[in-house]
């Protein structure tokens, strides 16, 4: 598949920002979170977070999430799923600026569609 070939290495280890944690003495939880992808048309961003199955969000991390969600111009979404092998979604959700996400669809086939109408929009084609 495609997807696969853009991926540059796999086994890359993710950057652990446990060493921010106290450096900022009025905020001394405060630490930087890690976004897994961005795409961006024409001055529009769609933000992309990955969460496997059963995996947990951090509240630091939802609530930077609907910040950018309450940006002009951004769009999040949260993504169940991986690619450990392949493109593998379950169900995928958009983020809002408050309140809970609402679900956009599940699976790869609607992942794939919906996507597409996201770049649509972005490149003004509606």
């Amino acid at each position: 598949m495609e997807f696969e070939r853009l991926m540059k290495n796999r086994d890359a280890p993710h950057i652990d920002y446990g060493a921010f944690l106290g450096l900022l003495p009025n905020n001394p939880k405060a630490c930087p979170c890690n976004i897994d992808g961005i795409i961006e048309r024409k001055g529009k961003f769609l933000v992309l977070e990955w969460k496997r199955q059963g995996e947990s969000m951090s509240e630091g991390l939802r609530r930077t999430l609907q910040a950018l969600a309450g940006t002009t111009g951004f769009q999040v979404w949260v993504v169940r799923g991986d690619t450990d092998d392949g493109l593998r979604i379950g169900k995928f959700y958009s983020v809002p600026p408050f309140g809970k996400a609402k679900l956009l669809g599940e699976g790869v086939d609607e992942f794939i569609a919906v996507y597409r109408l996201w770049y649509e929009y972005a490149d003004g084609q509606f």
